[in-house]
């Protein structure tokens, strides 16, 4: 049987298909279709009562925290920055939630861009808030920049070379969340993947797999759903 693979998602008060404009939970496709390509099936989470993230997480065999809007600077207890976002409050509230149950569950979990930087956030880490050149020029599309793994990290073990990967984000790692290691970096030092150590499996890339052909992330988290290493 498949492991099936929790992804967040976003909740808009208006989106737009054939003759309807209506309030919808909002995935990108690339999210369920990289989940399925690696062999996994793919179940869209919007946010929910905080309260029922458990027991939701108990119903999975492996979680996803997708990209997204900024954390609001509250949640790292910092003002924020002139560039910030508005606040995704209820994304906010329900993904930390879900991380949460994760970690105490010991729910393989991977992490997205703002996934990555709300699992930082949820074991006592910051952000920073503003970064140049990790976006593309151009409105609606992705950048490009190479990442390098850290040898001896998970990360590495899945992929050894240095890598170019699609990126769209402003911020990232600053102060290192409890029991976090780093596990890549891009050439400007920006921290771009972090992960607990074992017996966890968790694993945060800042960049957007889910723009990409390569699989070996997301299928490393389905073996690890499925009760194997993840390796």
């Amino acid at each position: 049987m498949k492991p099936l693979i929790g992804v967040s998602t976003y909740l808009e008060d208006s989106a737009r298909w054939g003759v309807w404009d209506l309030p919808a939970a909002l995935l990108p496709v690339g999210y369920p279709r990289l989940v399925q390509r690696a062999g996994g099936l793919a179940a869209m989470l919007p946010p929910d009562d905080p309260a029922s993230a458990a027991s939701v997480v108990a119903r999975l065999d492996g979680l996803v925290i997708a990209g997204g809007p900024d954390v609001e600077p509250v949640r790292y207890g910092a003002e924020p920055h002139p560039l910030t976002g508005p606040p995704a409050r209820d994304r906010d509230a329900w993904e930390l939630a879900l991380i949460e149950a994760a970690l105490a569950s010991g729910t393989p979990l991977l992490g997205i861009c703002r996934g990555m930087q709300l699992l930082n956030v949820a074991v006592g880490g910051t952000l920073v808030q503003h970064l140049e050149g990790h976006t593309s020029a151009v409105v609606g599309s992705f950048g490009a920049h190479a990442v390098t793994p850290v040898p001896g990290t998970l990360y590495e073990s899945l992929v050894q070379e240095e890598m170019t990967v699609p990126a769209q984000h402003h911020q990232s790692v600053d102060r290192l969340g409890d029991g976090l290691t780093v596990s890549a970096f891009a050439p400007d030092g920006t921290v771009e993947a972090v992960e607990l150590a074992p017996p966890h499996w968790v694993l945060g890339v800042q960049w957007h797999p889910e723009m990409a052909e390569d699989t070996r992330v997301m299928a490393a988290l389905v073996r690890a759903a499925a009760g194997g290493d993840g390796a």
